[in-house]
């Protein structure tokens, strides 16, 4: 491998963030070669088709039944997330790429919208097809309410009372006219320095309201915001009214035949500027010299790198537990009762509602997304585990799907590097966490990325090196 791998800036070992980050370093001219030990693509975050591998991938005894239709039919995301309609500006994604080569181990998701743009950026876009998510919910006291997020919404929401909805409509014309730089529209609010918790009593809403609109508008995870200066949220909070608004039913969208799709995407990238990928490729050692990557051996052989990016799983040694996730893919026969008989939604069933510290999150595919049999839906239900029994954690939501016909029930270490690759040169990306959408794996690749290179990311440049290759009209 010496001749053609022995200048590689990079190795990256993985997929979504690492297959991601190849695209973008490809891009950036770096030479990049992609190994993976499976002999497909999206390791963890695969789409696993036909049906029967999903069977034996979990271990289930027998083969699907007939009423499964054909087993081709299915193509079943391990780990499934939406991604934002609406693209904002901000981050990202080149993980491995800036020495001479980078090698990527297999590969995670960015924030929505930004994924979203970086996908046009890309032109990956012209690989790719998507659907609108048809419905984005939240629960409350055991029943599940459309998420309002425009004056119309709230007032229509039987989510609220009448008093509610009148001062959560006057919260969401706020936010919709907020801008930092014209203090006309700040009504007091010092987005640097007041807190969000402050904001919601200036407008008297309650916690219910509280819960809706920091999980399931501004989609955070804990309630930790509720203390940090409410800059950040009502962005969020904005960019989630500007997605829904330019698709109507959801801000959500979804690739056809499943996330596996994007992951192929990039490496379709990454070829055109002479990336390199290796599918089915065992990885035997992380080569060493002085405390500092210099190449990957694989079947007796070294591709040599001056950086690595790569999953956990590949250097345990570096990386540290830092919990569990709890993921149970139900296949069912039937839309989800009370979401308008949708073909596809999330749902979030804020923290407090069920008196735990993590919120649970449901997101429901079918048939309509050419990833299961015609009339069968595919729901997804993940949290992160609080207890010695994950199971029970997550009933509230198991109960909002019955009857289902099969589950398939996992639960994985989450992981974070201990390493940050500052001397060794390896770049370790964190493991998946339960939400159902793409902004905490898009934070990753952008800490990543400025580990590497010492900067944030610039999308201007990756535009002006698009328009080089595309033209300025694609």
């Amino acid at each position: 491998m010496c001749t053609e791998y022995c200048g590689t800036d990079g190795a990256l070992l993985r997929f979504p963030q690492e297959c991601i980050l190849s695209g973008i370093m490809s891009v950036k001219g770096k030479k990049v070669l992609h190994m993976d030990r499976n002999s497909y693509y999206g390791a963890e975050s695969a789409s696993i088709t036909p049906l029967e591998d999903l069977y034996k991938r979990f271990n289930i005894p027998g083969t699907p039944p007939e009423s499964m239709g054909k087993g081709r039919d299915w193509n079943v995301d391990l780990i499934p997330k939406f991604l934002m309609a609406n693209g904002r500006i901000q981050i990202t994604c080149n993980t491995a790429f800036c020495l001479a080569a980078v090698i990527f181990l297999t590969p995670p998701f960015l924030h929505s919208g930004q994924l979203v743009r970086m996908l046009l950026i890309t032109q990956v876009t012209r690989y790719l097809d998507f659907k609108v998510i048809e419905g984005s919910f939240v629960y409350k006291k055991g029943s599940i309410y459309k998420v309002p997020s425009t004056e119309a919404e709230a007032l229509a929401s039987s989510l609220m009372g009448l008093f509610e909805k009148r001062r959560f409509r006057k919260f969401l014309v706020f936010v919709a006219n907020f801008d930092q730089n014209d203090p006309k529209t700040l009504e007091g609010v010092d987005p640097t320095k007041t807190t969000m918790r402050e904001v919601y009593k200036k407008f008297d809403l309650g916690q219910d309201v509280i819960d809706f609109t920091g999980h399931a508008l501004a989609l955070y995870r804990t309630d930790d915001y509720l203390d940090h200066p409410c800059l950040d949220t009502i962005n969020r909070i904005k960019l989630y009214s500007e997605s829904l608004a330019r698709y109507g039913k959801s801000p959500y969208l979804y690739p056809l035949y499943g996330l596996g799709e994007l992951p192929q995407g990039f490496a379709r990238l990454s070829a055109i500027y002479g990336g390199t990928y290796m599918l089915n490729k065992p990885i035997e050692e992380i080569v060493m010299e002085n405390g500092k990557i210099v190449g990957v051996k694989s079947e007796g052989e070294i591709a040599r790198c001056k950086q690595l990016i790569c999953d956990p799983s590949y250097v345990m040694d570096h990386v540290t537990k830092v919990g569990q996730v709890i993921r149970v893919i139900c296949i069912m026969n039937h839309p989800i009762k009370n979401t308008s008989d949708a073909n596809s939604c999330q749902i979030i069933i804020p923290q407090n509602q069920v008196n735990r510290k993590h919120d649970i999150y449901v997101c429901m595919i079918s048939y309509a997304h050419n990833v299961a049999a015609q009339g069968k839906y595919v729901a997804i239900v993940s949290t992160t585990v609080e207890t010695s029994d994950p199971e029970k954690e997550i009933k509230p939501a198991l109960d909002l799907l019955e009857p289902v016909e099969q589950k398939f029930v996992s639960i994985s270490d989450q992981y974070k590097p201990t390493d940050l690759g500052r001397e060794s040169q390896i770049f370790i990306s964190r493991s998946y966490d339960a939400t159902t959408h793409f902004e905490t794996t898009c934070d990753d690749i952008k800490d990543i990325y400025k580990r590497m290179t010492g900067t944030d990311f610039d999308f201007a440049e990756m535009e002006r090196k698009k328009n080089d290759v595309f033209g300025d009209d694609q």
